[in-house]
């Protein structure tokens, strides 16, 4: 549960846990929000942008100064396009392919003008990492052949007529530099865009787990609560006409109901603040064991409580917990259904092991009373979701005889079986 706590809520936990903690645990900070491409709307990367400019005129500065009498000296035009190559990578992230293109033109412009060489290759850079991380390869890959389509067409062909005058050809060891280097680039993010997906998905797929267990556990809870109260109440309510029905006439039999009333509704408190318990502390053991079908003679003695007649046929095997659990529960609201919708005041518990399945079948001879005669609201939809949960199957219905029948079958996990 601290995984759903908002920053700075109770204590670091996960941090104690061993490994990364969960800003980076699916990537560096700030890649969320650039998920889709783009940033959230509301950050620029006002700090990078500003440093990276800053870096840019002043290394293109001491450039100029290195390359004094080959390249053209640094003039205003030269800056302003050297600021422009560094300024316009503040929409990097909100319009990878136009800051990309800018930053190429702009750089063109610049060698074509013949200023020095230096830092302003590494606009094209950033851009172009910008551009390949936010989707947008084919436009990457494109611009980063233009730009060196260009400088090729620039050292080899267009020299004679650009500055700096009598400036010869380039080796073509240098065009073989500047495409490992711009193959290099489209590589590394490449590699970064991959990571990136990789993390949103991992991002996904782990909010989807987390959606699924609350459901689940949500699920959970609502079978417990709704089986639990369904089965005391309806005693109680039973056991309260009785009692008032006896008050007068026979006091010793109300003092039985009204006692009854007590020791169901103890038990229904006690149920209901395990249930609450594993709520307030998520993990932790519960403080009794869940119920199974070795309670299920207790369960005949309160159906009797009730006025109905129980007979049970067979044995249950040795079940694994959940099994145990779920087939109580389906046995126990079958019995409430009975007791509450039904006519008949007898009703048959019959229990098989049949190909390592479990078999559970509850008749009544009816006749049903009432609308929602046969249990067909949250209980028999309980005992569905139990019995889809462990891979088993729930039928219920009217018989031809005019009773109601539930058969229940559930995959037998037992330790025996494993072995």
């Amino acid at each position: 549960m601290d995984e759903q706590r908002g920053p700075g809520v109770g204590p670091p936990e996960r941090w104690r846990r061993g490994g990364p903690p969960r800003w980076w645990r699916y990537g560096p900070p700030g890649w969320s929000r650039r998920a889709a491409g783009r940033g959230d709307g509301t950050r620029w990367p006002w700090r990078s942008t500003v440093l990276l400019t800053a870096f840019v005129l002043i290394g293109s500065g001491f450039a100029d100064h290195a390359q004094a009498g080959e390249r053209v000296a640094l003039d205003p035009l030269g800056r302003v396009l050297l600021f422009l190559s560094g300024a316009v990578l503040l929409w990097r992230w909100r319009h990878p392919v136009a800051v990309l293109w800018g930053t190429v033109a702009a750089v063109l412009l610049y060698l074509g003008a013949g200023y020095p060489y230096g830092p302003v290759l590494l606009t094209v850079a950033v851009a172009g990492f910008a551009a390949v991380v936010s989707g947008r390869r084919y436009a990457a890959w494109a611009a980063m052949g233009t730009l060196w389509a260009g400088h090729l067409l620039t050292v080899h062909v267009l020299y004679r007529w650009l500055p700096p005058s009598g400036d010869d050809a380039a080796p073509w060891t240098e065009e073989i530099v500047v495409a490992t280097w711009v193959v290099a680039l489209l590589a590394v993010s490449e590699l970064a865009r991959v990571r990136r997906e990789q993390w949103a998905r991992e991002r996904a797929e782990r909010a989807r787990a987390e959606r699924r267990r609350a459901d689940e556990e949500r699920l959970r809870i609502a079978r417990e609560l709704h089986d639990v109260l369904a089965h005391s109440i309806s005693v109680i309510n039973v056991q309260a006409g009785v009692g008032l029905a006896l008050l007068d006439s026979d006091r010793e039999q109300a003092r039985t109901a009204l006692t009854t009333i007590k020791a169901k509704s103890k038990e229904a408190l006690g149920e209901v603040r395990q249930v609450l318990d594993t709520l307030r502390a998520p993990g932790a053991a519960p403080r009794t064991p869940a119920p199974g079908l070795d309670r299920l003679p207790e369960l005949v003695e309160q159906a009797a409580s009730a006025g109905l007649t129980v007979t049970v046929e067979g044995g249950p095997p040795r079940l694994s917990p959940g099994t145990d659990l779920a087939a109580f529960r389906i046995v126990q609201e079958a019995l409430t259904n009975v007791v509450r919708h039904s006519g008949s005041r007898e009703a048959r518990v019959h229990i098989e092991r049949r190909d390592g399945r479990l078999r559970l079948l509850v008749d009544d001879d009816g006749p049903a009373t009432g609308a929602d005669a046969g249990g067909t609201g949250n209980g028999l939809a309980g005992m569905r979701e139990r019995a889809a949960a462990l891979g088993g199957t729930i039928e219920a219905g009217t018989r031809p005889d005019g009773g109601f029948r539930v058969l229940a079958d559930l995959p037998i996990d037992t330790e025996e079986d494993d072995r």
